[in-house]
């Protein structure tokens, strides 16, 4: 049974891209900032990808990977290959690793499909921005936690740095920790003046009721 209603003169669907609808049609009509997280084969990795668009082309590329070593130099090589490449190049090129690949495609989605991070903004975000979800120390947020039944959680690595030490209460509970800024103590070791020791102790800082603690552990050893 044919439609009544001509539909061939509607034409795609228009998604958002920079605070405008468009009806896109080619791929130097894609505009966007987003991000795209992909896992590898095995699913020993996984990368995070944040890619800054403008008319088609990849401006800006932060590629984030944990997982094996060969993971990480890959996404030294990616970044290479990255920028200046449209966005169809990109998705049809050799990503060298897996996660890396895997995230391209699913940023690809968001981009075509209308769902990036800058979908509402007034002429997106400037070229520079995938920088400012790394904090003033240009640092990485990983997370790294080990939890064991008999022993408790041991916090490794948080948001804020290198963790140094576990703050306990009477409970065993954690209430707060010392950790180490590793990017303030790298940016402070370009200072000759200051001594290695020095800057590690300006470095330092505390986090939650570490104070408080009524037993401190080393969360590496304990």
């Amino acid at each position: 049974m044919s439609c009544p209603i001509n539909m061939k003169g509607f034409g795609p669907s228009p998604i958002p891209e920079e605070a405008k609808w468009v009806q896109v049609k080619e791929i130097k009509q894609i505009s966007g900032f987003s991000h795209g997280c992909g896992k590898c084969a095995p699913q020993q990795g996984t990368c995070k990808l944040t890619l800054n668009v403008k008319n088609g082309i990849i401006k800006e590329a932060l590629v984030e990977t944990i997982g094996c070593s060969g993971m990480t130099h890959s996404a030294a090589m990616a970044s290479e290959i990255l920028t200046g490449k449209t966005i169809l190049e990109a998705l049809n090129t050799d990503l060298v690793c897996d996660a890396i690949n895997d995230a391209m495609k699913q940023i690809f989605l968001q981009l075509v499909y209308g769902r990036s991070q800058s979908a509402f903004s007034e002429n997106g975000l400037e070229v520079g921005a995938a920088l400012e979800d790394l904090g003033k120390n240009l640092t990485s947020n990983v997370g790294t936690v080990y939890s064991r039944e008999d022993s408790g959680t041991r916090y490794l690595n948080l948001a804020e740095g290198y963790i140094t030490k576990e703050g306990l209460d009477a409970n065993g509970e954690i209430i707060g920790y010392e950790y180490i800024s590793v990017g303030a103590l790298m940016n402070l070791l370009k200072d000759e003046n200051i001594k290695p020791k020095d800057a590690i102790k300006k470095a330092t800082k505390t986090y939650g009721r570490f104070n408080e603690a009524v037993t401190v552990i080393d969360p590496r050893r304990a």
